[in-house]
């Protein structure tokens, strides 16, 4: 479980920045007073964040502030000032401000951009600025993290990036516009090359802080990478690119309800690489196709759809009419296993603690023969629906880190912290725990995570199947994935990656109850 299903980034054209990095003169929509308290572009006198007097009346004059970029710089202030998510505030925001097309493209680029580069950001603006990053005024260093991935990873002219940027400080932090020019002029000097060249610790002396630096990730998300891919620097370095690469779209064509090649043509698409049911979008917004709406296909990495499939389709003797999502929530796998069990004649129960989740499973399950229980997932036993020993087949998908899916989550890179992994590893051998408890005699319990963290992998199967007072075994879990998959490792548990896959780096390692 891994978080919301999430709107992916859209397409910026080649050439765009180049054509579009000095526009914007003229408009006068944004304002807002930080010494009010008030957001950027927001009228205390009812105006919306974009602009406009929802009374009617005059607005005041206002510095002008390219579109795309102010709204790329709303979605950076909402992560960092009220912890959402991009992913979900984007979407809206871009709405809001009626861009589309090459607009709507460009502020995503930014936003995501900036979101996966800020550790390396941060460190050049700290340099530049010759003073920490955490000692400038929040909106003004969110307005430089903005500025400075326009000059280091983008096309938009110096000039351009420097003046909009300026611009932009002038609407959220006006005191320090002399002070934001003065850093950018210092950061165009060089490019990012030369910056890394300039800041990272030497490779002979602490490789793993070199690439956390050259690669913007968190030192110990680097050396936990390091570790799941048994210490070679080389590959963990081809993980850390890949995951800044803007990843594309996957959909799932459900089983019974849609086929993946005519899905593709539907859609503009191409079938997966894997998955039978994966389609690969070339971008737009997937939640505008018929197919998502009608309920035929939704959005969904390979590799999750990969390790439930594995599930449904692992030989199991004795009967197969009863399955468990015990972790159901936001409803992507569930509407995979749900289609599955449509066409096999079976039953599937998907469990979510969260209310506001568990309409999110309903609503993704439809028309399917799934059975939505808002419960704990621990409560199998005590849960009238979750009776001990009564299921075939059981997928605990476990809250975890989320570290598998930092190409489509840029900012949990930021948000996550060593600290995290105590209480979430605690809850993941309980949900295992409470899983093999449901499953009954002979059947199978698959556990999965977005995170190849071994003490989330590894660590918390092994510990959990020891202790879970059941015997267990494990099933090679390698035989279950589409024949050819490459880098599968020794088995019998399976972790994907995104520079050997394609896909979230998905762990899975699949138990049969003695």
């Amino acid at each position: 479980m891994t978080g919301p299903d999430r709107p992916v980034e859209g397409e910026r054209p080649r050439g765009y920045a180049r054509e579009h990095g000095d526009r914007g003169r003229g408009d006068d929509r944004f304002g807002g007073d930080r010494r009010r308290g008030d957001r950027p572009g927001a009228d205390r006198r009812g105006g919306d964040r974009f602009g406009g007097d929802r009374r009617g009346g005059p607005r005041p004059a206002r510095p002008a502030v390219d579109l795309p970029r102010h709204v790329a710089y709303e979605a950076l202030a909402a992560v960092h000032r009220d912890d959402a998510y991009a992913n979900l505030v984007l979407p809206a925001m871009l709405r809001e401000a009626g861009l589309s097309g090459r607009d709507a493209a460009f502020a995503t680029e930014l936003t995501y951009g900036t979101l996966r580069h800020t550790g390396t950001l941060d460190a050049i603006v700290t340099d530049a600025a010759g003073r920490d990053v955490q000692r400038i005024d929040p909106p003004v260093r969110d307005a430089l993290r903005l500025g400075a991935y326009q000059l280091l990873h983008t096309r938009v002219p110096a000039h351009a990036a420097v003046s909009s940027t300026v611009d932009l400080v002038r609407t959220v932090g006006p005191g320090a516009t002399g002070f934001a020019n003065a850093v950018l002029r210092e950061i165009a000097g060089r490019d990012a090359d030369a910056w890394v060249a300039k800041l990272a610790p030497a490779e002979e002396t602490d490789p793993i802080g070199r690439l956390a630096l050259t690669f913007s990730h968190p030192q110990w998300i680097v050396r936990a990478f390091a570790e799941a891919l048994g210490g070679d620097l080389g590959e963990t370095t081809r993980l850390l690119i890949e995951d800044n690469e803007r990843p594309p779209v996957h959909l799932c064509a459900r089983p019974g309800l849609a086929d993946a090649v005519e899905l593709a043509d539907e859609v503009g698409g191409a079938p997966g690489a894997f998955s039978p049911y994966a389609v690969y979008l070339p971008g737009g917004a997937p939640g505008e196709l018929a197919a998502v709406a009608d309920g035929r296909a939704h959005v969904q990495d390979e590799g999750s759809q990969l390790v439930a499939d594995a599930l449904a389709n692992a030989p199991l003797d004795g009967p197969d009419g009863r399955w468990l999502d015990l972790c159901a929530g936001p409803g992507g796998k569930a509407g995979l296993l749900g289609a599955l069990a449509a066409t096999r004649g079976a039953r599937l129960t998907a469990v979510e603690v969260a209310e506001h989740r568990a309409r999110l499973v309903e609503r993704a399950t439809r028309g399917l023969p799934v059975a939505v229980v808002h419960a704990d997932g621990r409560a199998v036993g005590d849960e009238p629906k979750l009776p001990e020993g009564h299921f075939d087949r059981v997928l605990v998908d476990a809250p975890c880190t989320g570290l598998g899916s930092l190409r489509r989550r840029p900012e949990s890179r930021w948000r996550r912290q060593p600290s995290d992994l105590p209480p979430l590893t605690r809850l993941q051998r309980e949900l295992l725990t409470a899983a093999l408890r449901a499953v009954r005699p002979g059947g199978l319990v698959a556990y999965v995570t977005c995170s190849p963290h071994v003490v989330e992998t590894h660590v918390t199967v092994t510990e959990a199947s020891r202790r879970c007072g059941f015997p267990v075994d494990f099933v090679d879990a390698r035989p279950l994935l589409p024949a050819g998959m490459p880098g599968l490792g020794d088995g019998p548990t399976v972790q994907l990656w995104p520079h050997r896959h394609g896909t979230d780096a998905m762990f899975l390692a699949v138990l049969r109850k003695g």
